[in-house]
């Protein structure tokens, strides 16, 4: 039931932008919970790289007095990879087109984030 519902969040938030190619919500600990995935992508390779940007984000926020963390955005040649907290023990994922349009995708992310941190 909770995992339907929360792949149903990340069917819409997927939906609301031409410009998200997969989503995933991870644990902390990088264990997918839920995830709308292209075929040709690892759950696990994108659940633990998740875990692994969000620690080291983590720390790096904390050594650089930036404060708490609230997310973690990565640009590479072929698109985007913006990491959000949903709650306290899970990350959603986003992976995101090059000409995306950066903007919407937060607002949009941030919203799903806090459907996912109610569900949790």
């Amino acid at each position: 039931m909770r995992a339907n519902m929360l792949t149903s969040v990340l069917t819409e938030l997927n939906g609301t932008s031409a410009d998200i190619e997969a989503s995933g919500i991870i644990s902390t600990d990088g264990l997918m919970i839920a995830s709308v995935l292209p075929a040709n992508m690892d759950e696990d390779r994108v659940g633990a790289m998740s875990a692994a940007m969000l620690s080291l984000g983590d720390r790096t926020a904390q050594e650089l007095a930036r404060g708490a963390l609230e997310q973690v955005l990565i640009k590479g040649a072929n698109g985007y990879v913006l990491m959000t907290y949903a709650g306290a023990e899970s990350v959603l994922t986003v992976l995101a087109k090059p000409n995306a349009k950066l903007g919407l995708i937060f607002l949009d992310v941030k919203r799903a984030a806090n459907s996912i941190a109610e569900f949790l």
